[in-house]
């Protein structure tokens, strides 16, 4: 079929497609003007979405907007919603509606579940793409019930996104509540710890008895180091003047020795000339004799004397410095226990640090959900109330119209194809060519009235 077969097909079946046009635009316009007009209130809100976790106080991603968008607008048509909607209106005290209940439900739902079900029928809500607007719409037969619905909507989403922001931040203070008296006990613990190892050790300032400590230690190290000396220079002293006798430099030193010395030279000088004038049985003689073994006992008694008494220093060294020696070990022992001491301090002193960080965070965190807990202030704002509409958003009768036009002339088209393939006419010399299968040699123009040569046609294509 060529595009001119189609041509002569349509003006042929002209009757169908007019008749089938009309009575679709017909019944359309009939049913538009018969149908009740519904009117559209549309209310706007504002979401200040600030998402904080009310229990850890954290600030969600951005890009969680869409997804949140999506959860508010599955709150604004939940059912809860929906009920708060029936009960702020006071819906359920209209006999009408009672009637209409009992007629419908017949005692199988609640009143309230039945209305809110019928309201979220009628309800749309439509989030904005790239702002933080909800719409919320209602469609009724009376434009103001539309918008006494829709701002009623608007209220009762308020209502529970304040509910449902204040519910979780109570729930989190009475968490954190307890979580403060667990680490308020911690702290309190950790601190009597600290206290009770303060006094068992009589620790006040640490550091300041550290370092007492630590200069005790150091004179006694400085102490030891002389006495060390001392007691060698001593040692070295006895065992020369034991050694050598009067040629000790201490017993060398001696006045006494020294006088004895003078007194023995002097005495062995006159034993000596005594010796040159008398005999050695002269009185003379043995008194000088006798004198100088006298002044040789007292020089070995006094060098002997010298002796013992720098042998004494040195025994008297020696035992300070076993003293000093064990009083430094003693030392060094007590700096190490305040060293422990110190450090086992430092930890008591970090856990009660640790364990008052943690109590700060708790009730930081503590008096902040207590404050949104008692918030009364919803993050939603209405941007725009509903106001009754002046003209009715459905039936649409333009739209309708033509809507219609564009169904009815494909219908009309539709049917003229079909009734042309049910009852197949000849109507071109191309149905003749295809009907018969041989080539086209003439074709006679014929006077013949229209309507004579339409009904040869079909009877030559009969005989033939």
């Amino acid at each position: 079929m060529n595009f001119s077969q189609f041509l002569l097909i349509l003006k042929a079946r002209a009757k169908i497609i007019i008749w089938t046009f009309l009575i679709i635009v017909g019944t359309t316009i009939s049913i538009s003007l018969v149908l009740p007009k519904n009117y559209t209130a549309t209310t706007s809100l504002v979401v200040n979405y600030k998402g904080v976790d009310p229990l850890s106080g954290m600030v969600m991603q951005a890009q969680l907007m869409p997804g949140y968008m999506a959860t508010q607008v599955d709150i604004i048509t939940s059912h809860a919603v929906a009920v708060k909607v029936v009960q702020n209106l006071g819906l359920t005290n209209s006999p009408v509606i009672k009637q209409q209940f009992e007629e419908a439900s017949e005692g199988s739902l609640n009143i309230e579940d039945w209305l809110a079900d019928l309201l979220l029928k009628k309800l749309d809500v439509k989030p904005s793409r790239e702002s933080s607007i909800l719409e919320i719409s209602y469609t009724g037969s009376d434009p103001q019930f539309s918008a006494a619905i829709a701002n009623a909507f608007a209220d009762a989403y308020q209502e529970a996104s304040l509910r449902l922001k204040v519910e979780p931040s109570q729930k989190a203070a009475g968490y954190l509540l307890t979580q403060a008296k667990i680490y308020r006990e911690k702290l309190e613990q950790a601190q009597i710890r600290l206290s009770q190892y303060q006094q068992e050790n009589g620790l006040t300032s640490i550091a300041e008895n550290l370092d007492v400590e630590n200069a005790k230690l150091n004179q006694l190290a400085n102490q030891l180091i002389m006495v060390q000396a001392q007691a060698l220079d001593s040692s070295s002293r006895q065992k020369n003047a034991n050694a050598n006798g009067d040629a000790s430099p201490d017993v060398a030193a001696s006045p006494v020795i020294q006088n004895l010395k003078v007194a023995l030279a002097q005495a062995t000088s006159k034993l000596a000339e005594a010796g040159n004038r008398l005999g050695t049985n002269h009185p003379q003689y043995q008194a000088a004799q006798a004198e100088v073994d006298k002044l040789k006992s007292q020089l070995d008694i006094e060098v002997s004397r010298i002796g013992s008494s720098v042998g004494g220093s040195a025994r008297i060294y020696s035992q300070n410095e076993a003293l000093l020696k064990a009083a430094l070990a003693a030392q060094k022992q007590k700096v190490l226990d305040l060293n422990r001491s110190r450090d086992q301090l430092i930890v008591l002193q970090r856990d009660v640090e640790t364990a008052q960080t943690a109590y700060n965070n708790v009730t930081q965190r503590l008096n902040q959900t207590s404050i949104e807990g008692k918030a009364n202030e919803s993050d939603i704002s209405i941007l725009n109330v509903a106001i009754p509409p002046d003209k009715h958003s459905s039936p649409k009768l333009l739209l309708n119209t033509i809507l219609s036009i564009f169904l009815g002339g494909m219908l009309g088209i539709a049917f003229a194809l079909l009734s042309e393939m049910m009852n197949r006419k000849v109507r071109s010399t191309e149905d003749i060519i295809e009907l018969v299968e041989l080539p086209l040699l003439a074709m006679i123009e014929s006077n013949t009235s229209k309507t004579k040569k339409s009904g040869l046609l079909p009877r030559f294509a009969k005989g033939y």
